[in-house]
């Protein structure tokens, strides 16, 4: 089961007490106080494992204690610190304040740490007290209580590419087609219900990963079908695939599919409108009328957007589509690369 939504409740461990004690040793008169200090509570940290691609974990398994610090004892021993908690989650969590919204962190990489939930200070025994004035305190000092927070988590995919268009465009076939990935496929427009993902193998050791998106409908950005859901695993990738069936089996127009999913796009975040895109022609296989196939590639000739025509049933195409997203992404990669170079140079002063 796919869960990109969890609220946890995390809380640092209690400090421990320090201690009043006194020296009771032969031949040592007036042993004077002795009392060790609590030790410090355990600390709450959450991680990013990229062996992870899902918060289910977390859905049945909401709180999350670490270990309170031991308590001092005589002869000056200091109580044992707490062990802490670690939490993991995948890589692409966005870590949020559950009652202000604020947003605290992005584990987008693996390994990242962040310290949800600070142990308490461990208290003082009564030898810490000890003055010129105040030769045997009789007194000690509790442990401080750990931090407790409730925390909204929320899963964003990291994919260099995401599969979009309407329900039965082809987006689960293809991901099976050109990866490991095993989506369930049916006519049901309602599946898959969930974001796959699937890892592309272009040989010498270069890969790319793609995310299949549950098909998009019209006022997906408003909450309608299962749009507003998935809509936000897109924002990560670099590339977008919009598939589109040219096939008579739905009855809808190829075009007027095209419009709706960018407008959606769009419409959901601005800058998504800007992602390079690549328009899919799908299921040529079943092609019964050229002239819808002609008017989607005039109409993505019209955006300046790349165009390819497949059949991930007959492989038709594919080994076309793969190179020319290879291409894409290599060219996409090099422009960051080369922004950030100019980034930095402009920060180095003389």
């Amino acid at each position: 089961m796919f869960i990109d939504r969890a609220k946890i409740q995390v809380r640092g461990g209690h400090g421990g007490n320090g201690v009043t004690a006194f020296r009771r040793e032969k031949f040592v008169p007036r042993g004077g106080p002795s009392g060790g200090d609590g030790g410090r509570g355990g600390d709450v940290w959450l991680e990013a494992d990229q062996s992870l691609n899902t918060l289910l974990h977390l859905r049945y398994n909401p709180e999350h204690t670490a270990e309170r610090g031991r308590h001092g004892e005589g002869a000056n021993r200091s109580g044992r610190e707490g062990e802490d908690t670690v939490v993991r989650v995948p890589l692409g969590t966005q870590v949020f304040d559950a009652e202000t919204g604020d947003l605290f962190c992005d584990l987008s990489q693996d390994g990242m740490q962040w310290l949800a939930a600070r142990g308490g200070r461990g208290g003082f025994g009564n030898s810490h007290f000890t003055t010129s004035t105040n030769r045997a305190p009789r007194y000690h000092q509790q442990g401080s209580a750990g931090e407790e927070r409730e925390l909204q988590l929320e899963l964003k995919l990291l994919a260099d590419v995401a599969l979009v268009g309407f329900p039965n465009a082809g987006k689960s076939t293809l991901i099976s087609t050109i990866s490991a990935a095993k989506p369930k496929i049916a006519d049901n427009p309602l599946t898959p219900l969930e974001p796959n993902l699937g890892v592309v193998d272009l040989g010498d050791f270069r890969t790319f990963v793609v995310a299949d998106i549950p098909g998009l409908i019209e006022g997906a950005h408003k909450g309608a079908g299962l749009g507003d859901k998935f809509l936000r695993h897109v924002e990560r990738t670099k590339l977008l695939l919009h598939l589109v069936d040219v096939s008579s089996a739905q009855g809808r127009d190829p075009v007027s599919d095209y419009e709706i999913i960018n407008r959606e796009l769009e419409a959901y975040d601005a800058e998504l409108a800007t992602r390079p895109q690549i328009v899919v022609a799908t299921k040529i296989d079943a092609l019964d009328e050229p002239e819808r196939l002609n008017s989607l590639r005039r109409r993505a000739e019209e955006d300046g957007k790349p165009f390819h025509a497949i059949s991930s049933a007959t492989n038709e195409g594919v080994r076309e589509l793969i190179r020319s997203v290879a291409a894409k992404l290599d060219e996409i990669n090099a422009e960051v690369g080369s922004a950030q170079s100019l980034s930095q140079s402009s920060e180095i002063t003389i």
